[in-house]
C-alpha cells in the first residue's frame, strides 16, 4: 500500500514540502538571507497553503525554518527595489490577501516551530498559525514601523486577537521584538521551550493531534476560526492600502537606505 510520505509534493525554490507520516511540514528555505520574504517566496507562500488546503494525505501541517532564524521579514535588496518601484507593492498586496487566507482557509492544525527570530511578515506567519512552539532563544515582533511602513500584511489583525487590542497597539506602534520568553507569557506564543528540547516538543504534539480525532480536530479549528476570518476579512483590504500608502512615502525611503547603509533612519515629522 502507498503511504503518505510516497505522494509526491510539489518543489518550490525558496521553500522545502516534506511529508512523514501524515504530518506535512512547510521550511522556509533561505538560511542564508535569514529566509527572509522576496519576491519569489511571497509566490510560493501562497502556491504552498493552498497546496495543503487540498492535499489529501495530510492531517497536521508543521511551519517552520531552515537554519539559524524562523523568518527575518522583508528582504532589505527587494524592499529597495519596491522603494524605487513602489508600484511592483500593488502586485504583493494580492500575494499577501492569498497567503493570509489561504492558511486561514486550512482546516488541518497548523503547528509552527519557531526555530529562530520571526520578524515583520515572519511574525505574521508564525502568528497566523494554530499553536507555536518558540525556542528560548528566539524573538518576535513586527517592526514596519521600524521602516516606515504600516503593518498593513496581517499584523494589525492577528496581534490583537492573541494578546488583545491594548498590548497589540504597544508593540506594533513601537515595532519592540520580544523574547520567546516574554511572548509566551502574555500569550503571543503558546510555549517558549529550551533550543535542544524544540524537536521533541513539536514532534510529540503533533502525534498526540495525528492520533486523535480527525474530524473533530479539524472542524474544532474551523469553528474557533471564524472570529479571526470575520476580522481578518475586515481589516486586510484597508490595511494593505495603508502600507501602499506607506511605500511611496519618504520615511519608507529613508528607512531602507539607513538599513542599507546600516545606520539609524532620520525620521521627520
Amino acid at each position: 500500500m502507498t503511504q503518505p510520505q510516497d505522494q509526491p509534493v510539489p518543489t518550490y525554490q525558496t521553500i522545502v514540502l516534506q511529508r512523514s507520516g501524515r504530518l506535512l511540514t512547510i521550511t522556509l528555505n533561505r538560511p542564508e538571507a535569514l529566509n527572509s520574504v522576496n519576491l519569489a517566496m511571497h509566490e510560493e507562500l501562497a502556491a504552498v497553503f493552498a497546496f495543503a488546503v487540498a492535499d489529501q494525505h495530510s492531517d497536521v501541517v508543521l511551519l517552520t525554518g531552515a537554519g539559524r532564524a524562523f523568518s527575518a521579514g522583508g528582504d532589505a535588496q527587494h524592499m529597495a527595489h519596491n522603494a524605487a518601484h513602489p508600484e511592483l507593492f500593488d502586485e504583493e498586496v494580492r500575494l499577501a490577501k492569498r497567503i493570509v487566507f489561504a492558511m486561514l482557509d486550512l482546516d488541518k492544525p497548523l503547528i509552527c516551530r519557531l526555530n529562530g527570530h520571526a520578524v515583520g511578515l515572519g511574525a505574521t506567519l508564525a502568528l497566523f498559525c494554530d499553536v507555536i512552539f518558540a525556542a528560548d532563544s528566539a524573538k518576535i515582533g513586527d517592526p514596519h514601523v521600524a521602516i516606515g511602513l504600516v503593518a498593513g500584511d496581517g499584523g494589525a489583525a492577528i496581534w490583537a486577537q492573541r494578546v488583545g487590542l491594548g498590548r497589540a497597539k504597544e508593540y506594533l506602534m513601537t515595532g519592540e521584538l520580544l523574547s520567546a520568553k516574554k511572548a509566551e507569557e502574555i500569550g503571543l506564543v503558546n510555549h517558549c521551550v529550551p533550543v535542544a528540547e524544540l524537536d521533541a516538543a513539536v514532534n510529540a504534539f503533533c502525534e498526540r493531534l495525528l492520533g486523535g480525532a480527525t474530524r473533530a480536530i479539524r472542524w474544532t479549528k474551523l469553528l474557533t476560526n471564524l472570529e479571526l476570518k470575520r476580522v481578518s476579512h475586515a481589516l486586510m483590504d484597508a490595511g494593505l492600502a495603508y502600507e501602499s500608502l506607506s511605500v511611496r512615502s519618504a520615511d519608507h525611503r529613508e528607512a531602507v537606505q539607513a538599513l542599507l547603509d546600516k545606520r539609524k533612519p532620520v525620521f521627520k515629522p
